[in-house]
């Protein structure tokens, strides 16, 4: 898959309308659908890895963007005091068929995909331009 291809592949997140995560906390004050949570999260931060925390293949993810010198907003879906089924699902809807809901990497607020898309765009250079764009490295 070339850089090009790999790039359009990215799914538009509506864009958010409060410039602050969504925390756990925040969740149980606010009537917020699992969907909205994603959205903000993700539209608000640089780059955001939904994850689990025993997840061998988020771990890999998260090495690859800290050694890059990223440091990723970390959403653990098993540490959510409630609402990680619903986010889950939500995840669901954005994968293809057969794939894993976790990791799922969000780069300047556009759905990226998991482990094979961060690879191949890592492998084939566009990785860094992106999250040059982003705004999640400087150099």
């Amino acid at each position: 898959m070339g850089s090009s291809s790999v790039v359009a592949a990215a799914k538009e997140v509506p864009e958010i309308t409060t410039a602050s995560p969504i925390t756990a906390s925040d969740r149980h004050q606010k009537s917020t659908s699992p969907y909205e949570v994603v959205r903000e999260v993700a539209g608000s931060n640089a780059v955001v890895v939904f994850s689990m925390s025993g997840c061998c293949m988020c771990t890999v993810v998260k090495r690859l963007l800290f050694g890059l010198g990223v440091g990723p907003t970390i959403v653990e879906l098993d540490h959510l005091a409630s609402g990680a089924p619903d986010i889950q699902a939500v995840l669901f809807h954005l994968l293809q068929a057969g794939r894993q809901p976790v990791p799922a990497v969000f780069v300047g607020g556009k759905y990226l995909g998991g482990i094979e898309t961060l690879m191949a765009c890592h492998i084939n250079g566009s990785l860094v331009p992106l999250l040059k764009d982003a705004g999640a490295l400087w150099l």
